[in-house]
């Protein structure tokens, strides 16, 4: 990772959260960065901090429960509305002034959700391998894990139906299943690693659930596509052609936000920003300044 230009701790509804920013007196504008999980760590969004080379302030934090920040007592603590106001207390906090969110994964659904309620605080929204629907996401997943090779699919299919998701033999299953869909690079990159042991399970597991593709915590029923109207901001909508949220997920997204725009990257999965880095870097970099704020 390049090494931030400053990073501390910042007090958001009486918990203290990691941020590190990069590109301090960058002048071009501030990306805000929220990463995935729900329960990762912000390190493996690492590649986003290249775009400090194009003029741009990368702003990057842990969210509750998460990485470095403060863990609280309470798994109640952990829900995409309080996500939503952790994300402007940052926001507010560290003075960023309106800001270009960029949110991977979950954190996509969460830019979605902060959107949809402080859109006057943003330039411009990017979902990256993000989705507005959870049930969209856990139907086309399950046609994903249906296509995986027939013993695998079993494996995942005996280990499931008793609740055994620790077993090494359902864990090796799953990893077949990561290495189709989640990252297709060998070695995974060092700061992707780091967040996989890293992973904050209260948090994963209470809003996730065991796995990528066995979504059964709270956010199960999460589906703001019928919002997706109300976003009236410039909007970039990536994806990987192999992406464990599919290219029908954020298409279902792009169809509803008027002034997006859709990218799919054809040799990636769900890490596009370090399966196809430069490429990446250069989609972000001319979407964010075709914007006249």
């Amino acid at each position: 990772m390049i090494k931030a230009d400053k990073e501390g701790f910042v007090e958001v509804l009486g918990f203290k959260l990691f941020y590190r920013i990069f590109g301090e007196q960058n002048k071009k504008g501030v990306l805000l960065c929220l990463h995935g999980g729900p329960g990762a760590t912000h390190d493996y969004l690492s590649p986003l901090a290249d775009l400090t080379s194009f003029g741009y302030k990368v702003v990057m934090y842990d969210q509750l429960g998460c990485g470095r920040s403060q863990m609280p007592y309470d798994t109640s603590y952990f829900t995409i509305e309080r996500g939503v106001e952790e994300v402007e207390g940052v926001r507010a906090q560290l003075s960023l002034g309106k800001v270009h969110l960029i949110g991977h994964s979950y954190g996509g659904l969460l830019a979605i959700a902060y959107a949809l309620k402080y859109q006057q605080n943003l330039k411009s929204l990017i979902i990256a391998s993000g989705l507005a629907s959870v049930p969209l996401t856990i139907s086309e997943m399950n046609r994903l894990k249906s296509e995986l090779p027939k013993e695998v699919y079993d494996i995942l299919i005996k280990y499931e139906q008793i609740g055994d998701y620790e077993n090494p033999e359902y864990q090796k299953a799953v990893e077949v299943f990561y290495k189709r869909y989640v990252c297709r690079l060998e070695p995974w990159p060092e700061d992707f690693v780091y967040t996989i042991e890293h992973l904050s399970k209260p948090v994963y597991y209470t809003m996730n659930g065991p796995n990528e593709f066995t979504i059964t915590g709270t956010i199960k029923d999460y589906d703001a596509t019928q919002e997706l109207y109300k976003i009236n901001l410039p909007c970039l909508i990536t994806v990987g052609k192999y992406d464990e949220v599919t290219p029908k997920v954020a298409q279902s997204i792009h169809e509803r936000i008027k002034r997006s725009k859709l990218v799919v990257f054809e040799n990636s999965s769900h890490l596009a920003m370090w399966e196809e880095r430069e490429k990446y870097m250069q989609v972000v970099r001319d979407f964010l300044d075709s914007i006249k704020v």
